[in-house]
């Protein structure tokens, strides 16, 4: 199946320096969303190192033998590795790490595989589905019953992760095959959106927006409304 695809990344409105990354493969095989953490250089690298890593990875790998489930496993492990080992040198980097999510087209099937709270969401018949779990606290507790979502959207640890790229004994990679067909819309993005958009508000986005402006529409809806993270969106629309 044919797609098409942008994306965008953007410092937001309170930040000088983003700590976000993505990577698009020209031919529209893999796309990979990171969202560093740990200091301004700390973040910045640990990102860069990731998806760097990935598609390096993946590439190398992609007419393997070995099927999607396994290889995304330890293209993600690999880019946990290359963080430890960059801490290991150089100990200013210490408590850097970054979410990830990647997104596969391969062998016929779609694959996800993600780690913290960046997001993949499904758009179809006009109806946004989350289709990946964040790995924070929030999302345990909302599970859980024990917050409403209108709580989880203020409550002070939101931002807590019990899982990410860049710690020792990694056990938390999620992977996941999801169904695609003509006419969908997936989103790729990292929490500076979800953050100050409701899944709402990313759904009219994508459905109002033209195909040359999409990514760039919730970018700067966003940044509206506060931008008080990092931005990124890549936006995949099946054909």
């Amino acid at each position: 199946m044919k797609c098409r695809f942008k994306g965008l990344t953007d410092p937001g409105i309170l930040r000088s320096v983003n700590q976000d990354d993505y990577y698009i493969d020209p031919k529209g095989r893999f796309f990979i969303v990171a969202d560093g953490m740990g200091g301004h250089a700390g973040g910045q690298e640990a990102s860069q190192i990731s998806t760097k890593t990935i598609q390096n990875y993946l590439e190398k790998n992609w007419d393997s033998p070995s099927s999607s489930e396994p290889l995304l496993k330890e293209a993600l492990e690999e880019a946990n590795q290359g963080i430890l080992d960059k801490q290991d040198a150089s100990p200013e980097f210490a408590d850097m790490g970054t979410t990830i999510v990647v997104v596969i087209f391969r062998q016929g099937e779609s694959w996800v595989a993600h780690v913290g709270d960046s997001r993949f969401y499904r758009l179809r018949e006009e109806k946004l589905q989350q289709i990946t779990e964040d790995h924070t606290w929030v999302a345990k507790a909302l599970k859980a019953g024990k917050i409403n979502e209108e709580q989880s959207r203020t409550h002070p640890m939101r931002h807590v992760l019990f899982q990410c790229l860049g710690r020792k004994g990694l056990q938390g990679i999620e992977i996941q095959q999801f169904e695609v067909q003509k006419g969908d819309i997936l989103l790729l993005c990292s929490d500076g959106l979800t953050e100050e958009l409701e899944d709402t508000t990313i759904e009219q986005c994508l459905l109002s927006s033209s195909w040359e402006e999409v990514a760039f529409d919730l970018v700067e809806a966003a940044k509206e409304a506060g931008g008080s993270d990092n931005i990124t969106a890549i936006v995949i629309a099946q054909q």
